[in-house]
């Protein structure tokens, strides 16, 4: 779906939450081929029962990835990604486990390199089925303005 929302249109506090999403055994195989990342943490599960975990544990950047991914259903043609700040794994993803992301706006203020485009702060909670939080990043928007800001010469 595409839906344009310039940066005067963004509410603080505005929250949406996507559907689920089981994490799988083939998620795991696939990841750790794009990756080369075959840490026995992901792929050994006999290593992994003598850990504190007891079982393998997704790869950060999967669960970070498929979060990600889960909340990309509207396209903002007026907007683009300036990337993620405060990335943190908060707790571990088993096979079984089913997240979903809530996105949230937290913040907007000017672009100090543009003066026709605000940035908007996006904070992403990965969720996994019993509503804990297990990655929390803040995605970063630069979005174009309805009216270009004056930018004073003094």
């Amino acid at each position: 779906m595409e839906q344009v929302i310039y940066f005067e249109d963004y509410e603080i506090g505005s929250a949406r939450i996507t559907t689920g999403r089981t994490i799988t055994e083939t998620d795991f195989v696939v990841h750790a081929g794009h990756t080369g990342d075959f840490f026995p943490h992901h792929m050994d599960a006999e290593f992994m029962k003598s850990t504190p975990f007891g079982q393998r544990i997704a790869h950060g950047t999967m669960v970070f990835s498929i979060g990600v991914g889960l909340t990309a259903n509207v396209i903002n043609p007026v907007a683009f990604s300036y990337g993620y700040d405060r990335l943190r794994f908060v707790r571990p993803v088993f096979i079984g486990d089913t997240i979903r992301t809530k996105t949230t706006i937290a913040e907007k203020h000017d672009d100090p390199k543009r003066a026709d485009a605000g940035r908007v702060i996006e904070r992403c909670e990965v969720m996994n089925q019993r509503d804990e939080v297990v990655l929390a990043a803040d995605h970063i928007y630069v979005v174009e303005r309805k009216k270009k800001r004056i930018v004073s010469s003094e």
